[in-house]
């Protein structure tokens, strides 16, 4: 009997130290099924035989964008009858680990893999199993569209983008290198310093709900169904219906001091702030002249007339290792 299907990417960034290990516990538990993938091409093949094996939980071993390419296959690729796919626990692996955060698996992946499987050995999943709807994106093409679990445009994007392009390769730990590209974002719109990266981002529109447009420059744009949006912030109930968060926040030094008090020490959407937009929908569109936007380490350019489109899906299983 299977317990535990682990789905890994050699190539994540916490895999090259720690890939050795995981081998190494699996070897010696009959009970784990585990596949290594090279490629996100290879996920669906790897879901095809996992569903063979009929696994009570899905392990996914890898970065934000190996999470995110998994979640798309499992939900787009039918490899399990509807209403039996089984929990998703996501271990602590790549650069920023947002999904495996917000699932409560931080620390050394091989623990958090041996917690999973602890649980699933013995089916104790009482206080575990936690539905999260994620966010379906579709730009327009014919492709499929694609699933994930938080989404980062505007500058925040393009401070994304500095942090991969010219922060990571320094071989700064990533705390640091999200430190020094916080430190850049800020210091690039204090008047005299703009020359900074990252780039000051492109002017977008954002309509949620059908209600009036959101338009400007936003320093950060978040739309996610995590439960922390930003942070430890909580979120309040007077944004309005809808399981996708939004959080849109000006593009001056005010509005970002301001966002960070409110994400330290208040609650969003609770009360308005001068420069932040907090708004809850399940269908969001964002347009604007080649802003990028990034879901789950994946990049999307939205452009004028063809908008990129967000909505929310059905609940999908996760398992949650801090009950």
């Amino acid at each position: 009997m299977v317990s535990v299907a682990l789905l890994s990417n050699p190539r994540s960034t916490g895999n090259r130290a720690q890939l050795p290990r995981i081998r190494a516990y699996c070897a010696s538990r009959p009970d784990i099924f585990h596949y290594e993938v090279e490629h996100v091409d290879q996920i669906g093949a790897a879901l095809a035989s996992i569903a063979l094996v009929k696994p009570r939980v899905i392990a996914v071993n890898g970065g934000d964008g190996t999470v995110q390419a998994a979640l798309t296959e499992l939900y787009n690729g039918k490899h399990f009858p509807e209403g039996e796919v089984p929990p998703v626990a996501v271990l602590p692996n790549g650069k920023t680990n947002l999904i495996a955060l917000d699932l409560g698996a931080t620390g050394d992946p091989l623990e958090a893999l041996d917690h999973v499987v602890g649980l699933a050995a013995h089916g104790q999943f009482s206080g575990h199993i936690v539905e999260r709807e994620l966010i379906s994106l579709s730009n327009g093409s014919s492709d499929k569209p694609v699933l994930g679990m938080f989404l980062g445009g505007a500058g925040l994007a393009d401070t994304i983008l500095y942090c991969r392009h010219s922060l990571y390769p320094l071989g700064l730990p990533n705390g640091l290198a999200h430190f020094v590209a916080a430190i850049a974002t800020f210091a690039s719109l204090v008047p005299g310093l703009r020359r900074l990266v990252p780039q000051r981002s492109s002017p977008v529109t954002v309509t949620v709900r059908r209600h009036d447009a959101i338009r400007g420059r936003f320093a950060v744009l978040i739309v996610t169904t995590l439960d922390k949006l930003l942070f430890n912030a909580r979120t309040g109930d007077g944004a309005g219906p809808g399981r996708m968060k939004l959080l849109a926040v000006n593009n001056d030094l005010g509005a970002l001091v301001r966002m960070a008090r409110v994400a330290l020490f208040g609650v969003l959407g609770k009360d308005k702030v001068n420069g932040l937009h907090f708004e809850q929908g399940d269908t969001i569109c964002i347009e604007g002249e080649r802003s990028s936007v990034i879901l789950d380490g994946e990049i999307f350019e939205a452009t004028t007339g063809h908008p990129i489109t967000l909505r929310s899906t059905n609940p999908v299983p996760f398992l949650k290792l801090a009950a």
